[in-house]
């Protein structure tokens, strides 16, 4: 079964690109992106991984403003690295949808290739 696809990465800090990576959705690599352990948000289309203690890293503004853009109400602050992929079928991951990629494109004016 395939394990990597390709996510959208939205680093907390504003000196690291937003960037599409190949990821290994295996819980553990997940873990180490997002340096910790996961929690998600979830829309139609897609989720995002999140570091389930991120009050104590740094808020993440960018994943904060593409969830609220591409639909997602927030009650709380987003924190740490945000890890975007899709929905696949039968609870697995897929690649992060063009349109949110699109979104995030325009909202951070950098243009990003899988």
């Amino acid at each position: 079964m395939k394990t990597t696809f390709n996510a959208l990465i939205v680093p907390a800090h504003l000196t690291q690109p937003v960037r599409i990576e190949i990821v290994d959705t295996e819980m553990e690599a997940l873990q180490k992106l997002v340096e910790g352990n996961i929690e998600s948000l979830t829309s139609k289309d897609w989720h995002v991984y999140l570091n389930d203690e991120g009050s104590r890293l740094p808020q993440n503004v960018r994943a904060e403003v593409l969830a609220r853009e591409a639909g997602i109400s927030l009650d709380d602050t987003l924190n740490g690295t945000a890890v975007f992929l899709g929905h696949g079928g039968r609870r697995s991951e897929s690649d992060a949808p063009g349109h949110l990629i699109r979104l995030a494109e325009q909202l951070f004016d950098a243009p990003l290739a899988a």
